[in-house]
């Protein structure tokens, strides 16, 4: 099944029609409102009980694009899926938009779990969590201390919070750590007397037709994704609040990721992928059961919807072995 840059029901690719989806509305522990899209499979029998896998976004995505895509598929393959717009994104609450807590976004797949684990339909004793680029940090970090979540799998993770600290592959040295600090610390006067915060700058809110000349490898690479019209949705605009790297300097995540185990971690990269370095000192630091996946070719975002490349035979066989 291709999925690329097709478009129904306002999101990045066709639905499928072995599946029904549902958008429903709950709230965090912290009184936000989050929107999520569920998956069943087409004609399930509602007097069961089903595994149930929650989905989280790329850091800055929504639901209708690549978590979307996971949901569905996974659905087709007999689990109850979740796909989630985290905190002040997409179609969740929570004011001013745009801006980003480590704590909070963390706490969106426990409240995913939540939501998920009081369906009728749900087994609660088998509910796992996938999460795509900063949501694979924040899913992992949920399983640290969520003992309902029973099996992780990432997809393409960065670990926000360390790029923050550290810089792009720890380059950043002291000078320049304390520089970034002062800039964001005089940041927090200029919002308070805007009455707004100052954003990173965003994807545009229409279809892009071409990456604009000049942007690094990795730049071009999103904008590919977020700007042009393969993956493109104008709720995904890309920019955080610029005071939102405090937070997560303050905040780092994936400290305490060997007490995940005994449950299995399952770390998803791709072969060509910028980030693969995240994936890869978390799964040495991680405890038996894990595993590392590369998927020959892949670039970082060919694992948002490249419904080709996506190992969806190894996700289904992770899940149903994890949440027997």
């Amino acid at each position: 099944m291709n999925t690329l840059g097709a478009q129904k029901n306002d999101k990045t690719f066709i639905v499928s029609d072995k599946v029904e989806v549902e958008n429903v509305r709950y709230k965090n522990r912290f009184g936000i409102t989050i929107a999520a899209d569920m998956y069943v499979p087409k004609d399930f029998d509602k007097s069961e009980k089903y595994p149930a896998i929650v989905i989280g976004t790329p850091y800055g995505g929504v639901k209708e694009q690549g978590a979307g895509i996971y949901a569905m598929e996974l659905a087709e393959r007999g689990f109850i899926t979740l796909a989630f717009d985290e905190s002040y994104n997409g179609e969740s609450s929570g004011e001013p938009r745009h801006i980003s807590s480590p704590d909070i976004f963390v706490e969106d797949f426990s409240a995913a779990v939540d939501f998920i684990g009081t369906r009728s339909f749900v087994d609660r004793n088998r509910i796992g969590a996938i999460g795509l680029c900063g949501g694979g940090g924040f899913a992992v970090t949920a399983a640290q201390v969520d003992k309902r979540i029973k099996a992780v799998a990432t997809a393409s993770m960065y670990d926000i919070s360390r790029a923050d600290h550290y810089g792009w592959k720890d380059s950043m040295t002291k000078v320049e750590y304390d520089q970034m600090l002062e800039r964001l610390s005089e940041q927090r006067w200029k919002d308070f007397e805007a009455g707004e915060p100052e954003y990173n700058p965003s994807f545009p809110v229409e279809v892009a037709t071409e990456i604009p000349a000049g942007l690094d490898s990795i730049g071009a690479e999103f904008w590919e994704y977020y700007a042009l019209k393969r993956g493109h949705h104008p709720r995904a605009r890309g920019g955080f609040s610029e005071t939102s790297h405090l937070s997560f300097i303050n905040f780092p995540l994936m400290n305490y990721i060997e007490t995940i185990s005994p449950r299995p971690l399952l770390f998803i990269i791709g072969e060509n992928a910028h980030s693969r370095y995240f994936s890869e000192d978390a799964y040495e630091r991680a405890v038996e059961p894990k595993e590392l996946y590369i998927v020959p070719g892949a670039r970082h975002i060919d694992l948002y919807d490249r419904a080709d490349m996506i190992p969806f035979d190894k996700l289904e066989t992770f899940f149903k072995e994890n949440l027997k």
